[in-house]
């Protein structure tokens, strides 16, 4: 049985072997990478001497690489408060390494401005996660792009617009989480392609208009929080046939009305935290 070895903050594939001293990366690559961590903390810091083996022996714990190919490759970039000593940005800007399947922003005060559409390029990105501060803007996912991600988490910002109808090509998607930000429009009805979807945050916007009876196609969904926005027209029937839910919240939406009625809860069994509170 073969299993991947971690060398620092990288990996090796079944059947690969690294270099014995410092590893092979393409040179444009390593520079990429080198001036965007100088961009993410400052140009005063010395990486290239620091680290000239980014992905080896002097890896960085904020980035993650694959050996493929028999070169080193950034697999993922990590900034923000994940470690007790991770870099904070000063000016961030976005890296497009061939095979990075991460890119993860916790809480760093400059992340500001619209996401970029070149992350469109990310072909193999699998999470996606820009929380907190200041990011701007619309939702830039285009039909057909980002369709490996399983994971996008842009909570705590400033994103404004609808949920673009792309979001349904997500298919892969298991968690999304869109809570705390300016969103408006309607939760469309391409959410209920995203079968494997586990949890659904979307609280603390300006969504509107009904709930949409395709919710009740998200049968693995175990975490639903729609609290804090504007839906009318009460908990829609479908809701008892999202069969895995645990937590439910749907406080603080104007009037629902009737919308408990007629919901066989029963068939809700795994539930075990909901919050209903209305307000007119």
């Amino acid at each position: 049985m073969c299993l991947p070895v971690r060398a620092g903050t990288s990996s090796l594939g079944c059947g690969q072997e690294g270099p014995s001293t410092v590893a092979a990366m393409e040179r444009k690559e390593q520079e990429a990478l080198y001036s965007t961590i100088q961009g993410f903390v400052g140009k005063w810091w010395n990486v290239s001497d620091l680290y000239p083996d980014p992905c080896g022996r002097t890896g960085l714990q904020e980035v993650s690489c694959d050996f493929f190919h028999g070169l080193w490759h950034v697999s993922a970039i990590s900034i923000g408060p994940v470690y007790d000593n991770s870099l904070v940005c000063s000016q961030c800007k976005i890296f497009k390494p061939p095979l990075l399947d991460s890119l993860e922003f916790r809480s760093n005060p400059h992340l500001i401005g619209t996401i970029p559409t070149s992350i469109d390029y990310l072909k193999n990105l699998q999470s996606l996660v820009l929380l907190e501060k200041g990011l701007t803007g619309k939702l830039p996912i285009e039909p057909g792009k980002l369709v490996n991600l399983r994971r996008l988490a842009l909570a705590g910002n400033q994103i404004t617009g609808q949920i673009p109808a792309s979001i349904g090509g997500l298919t892969k998607l298991l968690i999304f989480d869109l809570s705390r930000n300016n969103l408006s429009g309607s939760m469309l009805l391409t959410l209920g392609k995203l079968a494997p979807l586990l949890k659904l945050d979307l609280s603390y916007n300006n969504l509107q208009e009904k709930i949409p009876k395709e919710i009740g196609n998200l049968h693995n969904v175990t975490f639903l929080d729609l609290r804090s926005n504007n839906f009318l027209g009460g908990l829609v029937g479908s809701i008892e046939e999202m069969v895995s839910l645990k937590e439910m919240v749907v406080s603080n939406n104007p009037i629902f009305g009737g919308g408990l009625n007629g919901i066989r809860w029963e068939n809700l069994q795994n539930l075990e935290i909901w919050i209903f509170v209305t307000w007119n």
